[in-house]
């Protein structure tokens, strides 16, 4: 049973809204202000919060800034007798999932709560759904508004377009997003557009016919029709050459794909989310990116901040980062003066650096309580890997000499690398192709 919490001053509607919610199969609990509501919220976890505007001693909008706080992922909807235009949009951007104006009817309600609870996890599964796909940590205002928008952007099966950072979790907004659809009892099936040959990503997201090419021995559906119902994830979709932009364009266009060696185009019903490490408009610019598709992609746009400019959030995901990796019973934790530390670095790898840290220092720590010096981290200039600055060098030369760095640095991973570079695999591996013909070898 999902677990709700209604929270009004009026007896008399809290009784009407237990009733209706409990023969739906809702577990309701019942506060009479916003004081007592928060208590209960620190006792016991609810997939969805249900709360009136004004009320004594603290009002719904002081609720909801709360609940945001301290459990960010927890739907809330306000109810107002005395609502405005203002008022709804400053609560949306507050981070409440819907607002409902009195009176309103059950069949509102019930509506506007499934929807709220549909992708929430049950009481037994709080801890454990931190590590599932499609939940996203976050305490920071800039991160809680970009979910309320994802959350949005989710009810409806337009195209969206994250433009982020490597390492910055671009596919787990994606997987946000699904989770929270229509479709998000279809498949979701991302793929990398920057991971695959040119002469093989084609065959990949449209399929292939028997005998389309040589080895092509039985058809093999591609990626789109995979995901037919349900979502698709195109990752640095930057990446993918003139000739398929514009396969993609007519698959957004028409509904509807063409395999390889394909006589009839097949009909999918796809929501697509695109992902991008590059600025996508200046690419546009500089013609190596469809302007049309671009468009077409760019219905919905979703950036997310990097790590170093959400700092609020480093203790929380220390904390996720911490039940996921440790090992044995012994539970460690990390000191005041190591998450100072944490947050005073700017983590230019994001979430995905500070995840290796993290599981770093568990590995080395022989204490329960992890300290700085358990973090191998080094800070300032330090950090730049002895990469000098001087008057007059070239920024290619730069690049290069922070492309040797990084690659030292991660014992010659290109895959690593290139996430801590922040550019993508096939971007690495053109850099080195350009080096080596000019005598430098890496």
């Amino acid at each position: 049973m999902k677990q709700v919490l209604v929270v009004d001053d009026e007896q008399q509607i809290l009784s009407a809204i237990d009733a209706t919610l409990s023969r739906k199969g809702y577990a309701v609990t019942t506060a009479g202000n916003g004081q007592e509501a928060l208590g209960k919220l620190n006792q016991g976890f609810f997939q969805a919060v249900i709360t009136d505007v004004r009320m004594p001693r603290m009002d719904g909008m002081g609720v909801l800034r709360e609940i945001k706080r301290k459990a960010p992922e927890t739907p809330v909807i306000l109810l107002t007798g005395h609502g405005t235009v203002d008022n709804a949009v400053e609560a949306l951007k507050q981070g409440a999932f819907d607002y409902l104006m009195k009176p309103f009817t059950s069949k509102q309600l019930e509506d506007v709560l499934n929807k709220a609870t549909r992708s929430m996890p049950d009481e037994d599964d709080e801890q454990g759904e931190a590590d599932q796909p499609g939940r996203i940590l976050a305490r920071d205002p800039k991160m809680k508004q970009l979910l309320n928008m994802a959350a949005q952007a989710a009810e409806s099966d337009a195209t969206v377009l994250v433009e982020a950072e490597s390492g910055t979790g671009k596919e787990l907004l994606a997987r946000y997003i699904h989770r929270r659809s229509r479709r998000h009892r279809g498949p979701f099936v991302a793929v990398n557009c920057a991971a695959l040959p040119d002469e093989l990503l084609e065959s990949e997201l449209f399929g292939h016919e028997k005998g389309a090419f040589t080895g092509a021995l039985k058809r093999k559906p591609g990626k789109f029709e995979l995901a037919d119902g349900g979502t698709i994830l195109l990752d640095e979709v930057g990446e993918m050459p003139a000739l398929l932009q514009a396969k993609l364009l007519r698959v957004l266009q028409e509904g509807e794909i063409d395999t390889v060696g394909g006589l009839q185009p097949v009909a999918v019903d796809v929501r697509v989310v695109a992902t991008t490490n590059c600025n996508l408009k200046e690419a546009v610019g500089e013609g190596r990116f469809r302007e049309d598709l671009y468009y077409r992609l760019n219905v919905i746009p979703l950036t997310i901040p990097p790590l170093g400019r959400r700092k609020d959030d480093i203790p929380l995901l220390v904390s996720h980062f911490c039940r996921k990796h440790e090992q044995g019973e012994e539970r460690k934790h990390f000191s005041e003066e190591t998450l100072d530390l944490l947050q005073k670095y700017d983590w230019p790898g994001n979430v995905r650096e500070l995840e290796n840290v993290v599981r770093r220092a568990l590995a080395m720590c022989r204490n329960p309580v992890v300290s700085p010096g358990d973090l191998f981290l080094q800070l300032d200039e330090e950090k730049a890997g002895g990469v000098q600055l001087k008057a007059g060098l070239s920024l290619r030369e730069m690049e290069k000499e922070m492309i040797r760095v990084t690659l030292e640095e991660t014992g010659g991973n290109r895959t690593h690398a290139a996430e801590m570079l922040g550019i993508s695999l096939r971007t690495l591996r053109n850099k080195l192709k350009e080096y080596r013909e000019e005598g430098d070898y890496y």
